[in-house]
């Protein structure tokens, strides 16, 4: 299978599938995924029209640049096979990954493998190109992540889906994103750990979920931050407002990129022949090794996936 876990997905813009002036003008924004929703963003009766709109909004949209995914109804519903089967047989060549909400054990995920694969073999479609975005929204799909992880190889990505959450765990606020009252610590510092381990363990991308006060882009930057800072690799965006916040978030700084770059270029050349062949050797005033080396790659392909262009270059010392 040819999955591309490796997509950017530093903004991952939330669209209804059921409005076609939203589907138009999320082709214009500088989001790195889009994802048309059939699931909360679609009213019930809104949900089977919505399918025939995503599918002409796939084939006839320009989406250059972006990652397609569609978000269908979780399994618990009457209108995930469809929703699935629709799109798919639809535009199947058009899109890159289905999102699953509310993924609350592995044979979900099988399941839903499982789908595609026939589908694809139906339609004379690549068997296994399109990936899978697992969304864990309550207590049993957290016990269970390591599992879902570990599913299928078409996963790419495990996203926290924090409102569904909040509720199936009864934490006491009505804001999400924010931290509940009366608690002094980090309230989702062990879920998102959680999901970031299971992610990273079986290298797959993790993803934040929504901050839905869409105005208040200042708190939107402060969540973000937080789970950027863990090592999330990205985050919804409900608005057009946040998409910037997002792609900075979690990008590197120029500086820190810069950084990055010099190391892997010094460590390279220190350990060839003309550099010594050295196991360390120093950046300034600073010992770099294979240590280093792997934690530039990190910061240096988050730069290079956000299209940054390095502004110093590596200088031999001289003998």
């Amino acid at each position: 299978m040819t999955v591309n876990r490796l997509r950017p997905r530093r903004s991952c813009l939330a669209v209804p599938g059921s409005n076609p002036r939203f589907l138009e003008k999320a082709q214009g924004l500088p989001a790195d995924q889009v994802f048309l929703d059939l699931e909360d963003a679609c009213a019930p009766l809104a949900k089977e029209g919505a399918r025939h709109t995503i599918v002409d909004a796939l084939n006839n949209g320009d989406w250059s640049g972006k990652t397609r995914v569609v978000r269908v109804n979780d399994w618990t519903t009457h209108w995930t096979y469809r929703d699935v089967i629709t799109v798919v047989e639809g535009a199947g060549q058009n899109l890159d990954c289905i999102m699953l909400p509310k993924v609350q054990d592995a044979q979900q995920i099988v399941a839903l493998d499982l789908l595609l694969t026939q589908i694809e073999t139906t339609m004379g479609f690549e068997a296994g190109r399109i990936g899978i975005e697992a969304q864990i929204e309550n207590a049993k799909g957290l016990v269970n992540v390591d599992a879902i992880a570990t599913a299928s190889p078409r996963l790419e990505t495990i996203i926290f889906g924090p409102a569904d959450f909040m509720a199936s765990i009864n934490m006491k606020t009505l804001v999400v994103g924010e931290q509940p009252p009366g608690y002094g610590a980090d309230a989702y510092h062990y879920i998102l750990m959680r999901i970031l381990m299971a992610a990273r363990a079986n290298d797959l991308q993790a993803i934040d979920g929504p901050y839905l006060q869409i105005k208040n882009v200042d708190g939107y930057r402060e969540v973000a931050g937080r789970a950027a800072a863990l090592g999330f690799d990205g985050k919804w965006v409900l608005h057009p407002g946040q998409v910037e916040a997002a792609n900075e978030v979690f990008s590197p700084s120029q500086e820190d990129y810069d950084r990055a770059e010099l190391i892997l270029d010094a460590y390279e050349w220190h350990t060839s022949e003309a550099g010594g062949k050295k196991g360390s050797a120093m950046l300034g005033d600073e010992m770099i090794d294979e240590a280093s080396r792997k934690m530039a790659l990190v910061v240096s392909g988050k730069g290079r996936a956000a299209g940054m262009t390095r502004t110093s270059k590596f200088e031999a010392p001289e003998a």
